[in-house]
């Protein structure tokens, strides 16, 4: 569906050294860690395509590239695979001869409400084939969209990983009842007194510009912009323009019929989703507006009381950005035994926290530490990087932990993020070493608008931190909710999606946790 071949683990699986007794050893591995985040980073970008922008008319049009059904046939039958071959060219007519484009590619039927998610295959040659599994009968649609032509694709590469200057951090630090404002960020270009603000443990590293007669430790809020800065030049800047994003590539068929055909013997029944599988993608498909899985059944939630039979005695830490919030919400207003705590919070939230003493459930969400990309001010009192918070934690039978990075990274070089979920794939083993019956699921990103400002935040970049995650969490006994994939085949193209497509990931949720 998208720019490279699979969307399986496509990097060098890590395998770090880690230190699992009482006490973290800071600095023993640090060296070895950045040479297996290099290592990781050398690998994807491989994968990039490395394109000089020359002229637009040079660059992947849309409108003029095709798509038609390879070896088209009479009958199409539920459960088969069909294959759409594209040929791209550019602007002025010419097949394009190397790949990389970023395409979305999805089936869906409108009255059915159904649609799944396409696998795209590159040739490096100008021509993709897209294969759709046809998971249902009735009258099946394509959409193909050339989201980003790889001109764009490798500007947005080259330019994510120059720097990180395109967010500013503004700390407030607070004396009493005198407050004032200094920059802050990962990189500060001063010549002033900076509070560094460190975890040896982790190798994580962050600055504030100290201001006069102030301790680095006042520091109480923080809040970000983006900074009237860009890394990309004028002419590359114009590959992203709302009209040359997300365009439909013209098809010589509109649709095709599928039938539900007699099969020789019906295909055994699938195992309940349970921890440790790991999806295929496409990893299941809608119908009638529910999610599907195809490498394992959903349990059954057709009562109320049989959601929150699964999240009884439990104590449930969602951990990441707002998307995995969203999560609390749904759950907390699902079932009215929570009653949520009052934090005595100001600003944009950072903790939240509910409690059911019926059926002894807690309930938190608490937000990943730096970069948090918000414009309103929030705590820094509730700081602590992913890592830190599941080594925080007993672990156990009755623990359940829910760990959703991405958005807030997707403005900064990849290395940081390759570093942070290195961090969190280690926490994790030596919590499974520990306790290793905790029940550990992993959301990955959801998709977001298209009218955004692509240099920071568009789903290229989320589409290689999907890469990524799914790379270095390899090998571990956790369960995934393929959050990419539900958000591509709803086409919700929103970083927070509707409440049904919450409901479906909260099922697969619980279901793993059953």
């Amino acid at each position: 569906m998208y720019l490279f071949q699979s969307t399986g683990a496509v990097l060098h699986s890590i395998n770090p050294t880690v230190n699992h007794g009482a006490k973290l050893e800071p600095a023993t591995n640090f060296l070895e860690d950045e040479i297996q985040a290099s290592l990781i980073f050398k690998n994807i970008s491989v994968l990039v395509p490395s394109i000089t922008f020359t002229h637009k008319d040079n660059t992947t049009s849309a409108k003029k590239s095709r798509a038609a059904i390879l070896n088209p046939r009479i009958k199409y039958c539920v459960g088969e695979t069909i294959i759409v071959q594209v040929e791209m060219f550019d602007h002025s007519g010419n097949m394009k001869t190397y790949g990389g484009d970023f395409i979305r590619a999805r089936i869906f039927s409108t009255g059915l409400k159904a649609a799944a998610s396409g696998r795209i295959e590159d040739f490096n040659n100008g021509t993709y084939n897209v294969h759709f599994t046809l998971f249902w009968e009735g009258k099946v649609f394509f959409s193909l969209v050339l989201y980003h032509p790889s001109e764009a694709v490798s500007a947005l590469w080259r330019a994510r990983n120059r720097g990180y200057g395109l967010i500013d951090f503004i700390g407030t630090f607070t004396n009493r009842t005198h407050e004032v404002k200094t920059e802050c960020g990962f990189q500060l270009n001063t010549t002033k007194d900076k509070c560094q603000y460190s975890n040896e443990e982790y190798n994580e590293i962050f600055y504030c510009t100290k201001p006069e007669s102030f301790h680095c430790g006042s520091l109480i809020y923080l809040q970000s912009f983006n900074k009237a800065l860009s890394f990309l030049s004028t002419d590359e800047k114009s590959l992203f323009t709302r009209g040359n994003i997300a365009i439909e590539i013209p098809k010589n068929f509109e649709s095709i019929d599928v039938s539900s055909c007699t099969q020789s013997s019906p295909p055994p029944p699938l195992e309940q989703c349970k921890i440790g599988m790991v999806p295929p993608f496409p990893s299941g498909f809608v119908l009638q507006n529910k999610w599907r899985p195809v490498f394992c059944h959903l349990a059954n939630f057709t009562l109320h009381e049989q959601m929150y039979n699964c999240i009884k005695d439990k104590m449930i830490y969602l951990i990441g950005d707002s998307t995995v919030r969203q999560w609390y919400l749904y759950l907390a207003n699902t079932f009215k035994g929570f009653k949520n705590f009052d934090l005595h919070r100001t600003g944009l939230e950072s903790m939240l926290l509910a409690v059911d003493q019926q059926g002894n459930i807690k309930l938190q969400w608490k937000k990943h530490s730096h970069p948090i990309i918000a414009s309103r001010f929030y705590s820094v009192k509730d700081d602590y990087y992913v890592s830190e918070q599941i080594d925080q934690l007993d672990g156990g039978p009755h623990y359940v932990i829910v760990i959703c990075l991405g958005q807030d990274f997707r403005p900064f070089p990849t290395h940081l993020f390759i570093k942070r979920i290195m961090n969190v794939r280690k926490a994790l083993e030596r919590l499974f070493l520990r306790s290793p019956d905790t029940k550990v699921i992993i959301k990955a990103e959801n998709t977001r608008e298209m009218n955004i400002d692509a240099e920071r935040f568009s789903d290229f970049h989320g589409y290689i931190q999907y890469l990524i995650v799914k790379d270095i969490f390899n090998g571990l006994q956790v369960a995934v909710v393929d959050a990419w994939d539900m958000t591509i085949a709803y086409n919700t193209n929103s970083v927070h999606p509707p409440d049904n497509v919450i409901q479906d990931q909260i099922y697969m949720f619980l279901t793993y946790i059953c």
